[in-house]
């Protein structure tokens, strides 16, 4: 279903914005996480001061989460307060679940929890 796509980076075009941000779905963020775009969405997302990624599944929060590990060396944390947000959380470095009305899930997987 994807094969064939690549994302073209245009770098001027980007940093000629001088405030710029992400907003990527789970469909578009397929694409992305290919592993010959991987290179130019991890650059594309260096130049934002936010990436939000958003309708996506638990396994791609978990691939976002382990390829700015990987690629960019940082301390990820992740903050999740359901069970679609375990594998994020178990991912990054720090993981935090809030406990509310999804359940306990995200908490029992966290390096630390709070209540909402």
């Amino acid at each position: 279903k994807t094969a064939g796509y690549r994302l073209r980076s245009s770098r001027s075009e980007v940093m000629a914005a001088t405030v710029r941000g992400l907003i990527i779905d789970g469909s578009s963020l397929q694409i992305a996480l290919l592993p010959e775009n991987q290179d130019a969405f991890i650059e594309l997302c260096t130049l934002c001061q936010a990436v939000i990624c958003c309708r996506v599944s638990p396994m791609q929060k978990a691939e976002v989460t382990n390829l700015v590990k990987e690629r960019m060396g940082v301390v990820t944390l992740a903050i999740g307060d359901g069970a679609n947000d375990v594998g994020m959380i178990m991912s990054a470095h720090i993981g935090v679940g809030v406990s509310g009305r999804e359940g306990r899930q995200a908490v029992m997987a966290d390096s630390f929890g709070a209540s909402q």
